[in-house]
């Protein structure tokens, strides 16, 4: 077994084992490979041993690798979950199978139309800002509804779930619970949250997507210089 498979094994092991302890049906959470800051050489690997769900957080980044690893790899759905800017909603609707960014009108308008004008809709998920941190993206929990609400009725947006990232610091459930609870009033199927630090407590909460990076590729480098940092949420 390559590394890339005994990787894909542990973390799909862990999804399984987490879905049993909490009453969920197996193989309802999928998991979304975060390949962020990776080359193709290295996603290489997780596609010849069968992944086919990635998440990326860069249009452009993404745009640089992918057009080539899916003509050698057919079958991979691409999300885009990282901030999503207005200029480049055409370049992320003719790439990104799933936009789960979605955290304004603005936003949720541009996609409507580049929709109407390309004939391609994604699946769309909202962003909730779900600890209300100033420095993160995402609609304010309370917003949410209002949101939805626009992107269904007056954009025609195929709205299927929602996405948060909670805060770094503290429990993690208590936001996933409430993210839970706000795409249940919403009537949305998916939900997505839970990364290398915490994907099991995210999926007894009820998460559909997880989002994997450094516990299937390792570690990344980040601005401070040292090696293997990352912090206990981290994608």
């Amino acid at each position: 077994m390559s590394e890339a498979a005994a990787a894909i094994a542990a973390i799909q092991g862990a999804i399984t084992r987490a879905e049993a302890e909490s009453g969920r049906v197996p193989g309802s959470t999928t998991l979304v490979a975060v390949s962020k800051t990776h080359e193709g050489d290295v996603i290489r690997p997780f596609l010849q041993a069968g992944l086919r769900v990635f998440g990326e957080n860069r249009v452009q980044e993404a745009k640089g690798k992918w057009p080539q690893l899916q003509a050698e790899f057919p079958g991979v759905e691409l999300h885009l979950i990282g901030p999503l800017q207005t200029n480049k909603v055409r370049e992320a609707l003719a790439l990104f199978d799933v936009i789960e960014t979605i955290d304004r009108p603005k936003l949720a308008r541009a996609i409507a139309d580049e929709i109407q004008r390309a004939g391609k809709a994604p699946r769309c998920l909202v962003q909730v800002n779900i600890g209300r941190e100033q420095q993160k993206a995402g609609i304010d929990p309370d917003q949410t509804q209002i949101l939805i609400d626009l992107c269904r009725r007056e954009y025609d947006l195929p709205i299927t779930g929602l996405m948060c990232i909670p805060p770094v610091e503290g429990d993690p459930v208590p936001y996933f619970q409430h993210l839970a609870q706000l795409a249940k009033s919403a009537g949305l199927a998916e939900i997505s949250m839970g990364m290398s630090g915490d994907f099991p407590q995210a999926i007894a909460c009820g998460a559909t997507h997880v989002r994997v990076g450094s516990a299937l590729f390792g570690h990344r480098n980040y601005a401070e210089g040292v090696a293997g940092t990352t912090s206990p949420h981290h994608l």
